[in-house]
């Protein structure tokens, strides 16, 4: 049987694979980059309502006018529900240094945020949380599971926190 002559040279399916690698690799560092993005602009939209609150005594009222507001100015857009609104302030509220959302916050996805604001009071354990999914890369059941089974206690003397805001 005459050998059968390739139109590709012999390193094509290496550049090929290679090339794949790259653009999947940019892919979610693009993604990653968008989300971080979005969440330190969520943490920014929950700093401002937090702050008029307290200073001006914004109500539930304003906030959900604000939300509608925005859904029509930005209808193309998600995330400006009366809802999600509530939860950028809280989100704000959590974590009044914005270095814990550059480091941390903005390194999971929102609604993985989302979870822990309403599972977890405590800033340690929010913090811990948060390093965990970032280590195991939990989908947000598993990280909800997680917190429902109470993996911070069960883990025991082996916590370690190490953020710091000046790192």
């Amino acid at each position: 049987m005459p050998k059968q002559i390739s139109l590709f040279p012999d390193n094509y399916d290496d550049f090929f694979r290679h090339l794949k690698e790259r653009i999947r690799s940019t892919q979610v560092k693009a993604a990653l980059a968008v989300n971080q993005e979005l969440l330190l602009l969520y943490w920014q939209i929950g700093r401002e309502i937090l702050q008029r609150q307290q200073e001006e005594g914004w109500g539930t009222k304003v906030v959900d006018r604000l939300a509608q507001d925005l859904k029509t100015e930005f209808p193309e857009m998600t995330g400006f529900s009366p809802r999600n609104l509530k939860y950028t302030r809280a989100f704000a509220e959590a974590y009044l240094d914005e270095a814990i959302v550059h480091q941390l916050g903005a390194q999971i996805l929102w609604k993985h945020n989302c979870t822990i604001l309403d599972k977890l009071k405590n800033l340690e354990q929010r913090i811990w949380y948060i390093q965990k999914t970032i280590e195991n890369s939990w989908s947000r059941s598993v990280l909800s599971h997680q917190i429902d089974t109470d993996l911070y206690s069960r883990q025991g003397s082996s916590r370690f926190i190490s953020y710091s805001p000046f790192a």
